[in-house]
């Protein structure tokens, strides 16, 4: 590394104040600062908080978390692929076509963020803001395989600008930026974010009685007296649907989010190096599954009635949890509001999943409706405190 160290090293005076590039010096920064740690130094007497983790590192953390969802949702790109098509493959094989199905729609969002964040850079005169290294990686995995990268690239566009710079870049938006690219997906084109558009079938056809369905799909259609557990196990084929397949994440889905296993050991990543709130992560599912336990109560229809384990495994909530609703910027900020703040995302997924058919999921609206509720939630918990310690003084 040390040869790309002075080449850096070479180029950098074009790029300082009277150099060629001088207006493009914060986006070499950028880069400089990514490959190699800030040749800055604290100065200045007193007592000073030293840390090895910079906001580069923290973004880093998150983007190693997301890898194993990424890779298995490569490889479940092809899978669903060849299973669709009634083809026999091996595991190399499933994992190269799915590489060559995400990685254009990754590199797109790279492409189309940065080049935003670059733009906004060189016009503000700041240093480049690290944020994109996650949300980047974020909205490639919450979308189909099928997504046209035209689009990919308009909802990446609509994100950083509408979602984040006009509210003064990192830091300062108050919705999960790869959340809005999703919701924007979902409103402007939902032909190409709903329905069966989760696998890839090529120019060859699907093999008789196949459905390219979510099993919240299938789920919230189910009709009559018939349980959503045998809806799911009839659906296809026998097993297909079974709740450990769709724990394992061996079903359609958009590409990061259908298997809970793996999200889960990112969020064991994030967890163990605190980078995400265990907090929010937990108290998500936990909403989830009372709201859904409450249900099973009323039983007024069969969706209502599928056992609520099943609502921890189906769809985006497991990928919501760890990655999106723990977003510290948009996210609650107290340790009281966390709890709350968690437990009301997972409570109004399932309950937006079961009341509104046309749209199944839930998680995207209930993070999203949060975001916006979590600086009134912080609002009320610190001044509870207050209350609670100027009770507690005495004059």
């Amino acid at each position: 590394m040390k040869f790309l160290e002075e080449f850096i090293d070479k180029l950098k005076p074009q790029f300082e104040k009277g150099g060629k590039f001088e207006k493009l010096y914060y986006v070499f920064e950028g880069f400089e600062t990514f490959l190699f740690q800030l040749g800055t130094t604290t100065s200045g007497k007193g007592v000073h908080i030293r840390d090895a983790i910079d906001l580069k590192r923290l973004m880093i953390t998150v983007v190693i978390a997301m890898t194993p969802a990424l890779l298995f949702g490569m490889w479940n790109v092809g899978h669903q692929h060849f299973l669709a098509v009634g083809q026999e493959a091996d595991g190399w094989m499933k994992f190269f076509l799915g590489f060559k199905l995400v990685m254009p729609i990754v590199i797109v969002s790279y492409v189309v963020g940065l080049g935003i964040e670059f733009i906004f850079t060189s016009i503000k005169k700041h240093p480049i803001a690290e944020g994109f290294l996650v949300t980047g990686m974020l909205i490639p995995l919450v979308v189909p395989p099928t997504i046209p990268l035209w689009q990919v690239a308009m909802a990446t566009a609509f994100a950083v600008v509408i979602g984040k710079e006009v509210f003064g870049g990192t830091g300062m938006n108050i919705l999960n930026v790869a959340l809005t690219a999703r919701a924007f997906l979902y409103f402007a084109y939902p032909m190409e974010i709903s329905g069966d558009v989760w696998t890839y079938l090529g120019d060859e056809a699907a093999i008789d009685g196949f459905s390219g369905a979510t099993p919240l799909a299938i789920a919230a259609a189910t009709e009559g007296t018939s349980t959503v557990v045998a809806e799911l196990s009839g659906a296809w084929t026998a097993d297909f649907y079974s709740f450990s397949n769709m724990f394992f994440g061996f079903i359609p889905g958009s590409i990061g989010e259908t298997s809970t296993f793996w999200i889960l050991i990112g969020a064991f990543i994030l967890w163990i190096t605190r980078v995400g709130s265990g907090k929010i992560m937990f108290s998500v599912f936990a909403g989830a599954y009372v709201m859904a336990w409450i249900f099973n109560l009323v039983g007024a229809n069969a969706f209502m009635l599928m056992p609520p384990h099943y609502h921890l495994v189906m769809g985006g909530l497991a990928f919501g949890a760890v990655f999106m609703a723990t977003d510290p910027v948009t996210a609650a900020q107290t340790e009281k509001g966390k709890w709350i703040y968690g437990f009301l995302v997972g409570l109004l997924t399932v309950l937006i999943r079961v009341f509104n058919p046309a749209y199944p999921e839930g998680i995207m609206l209930a993070i999203l409706l949060m975001n916006v509720f979590a600086p009134l939630i912080d609002f009320y918990i610190v001044k509870a405190n207050k209350k609670r310690r100027l009770q507690r003084a005495t004059v």
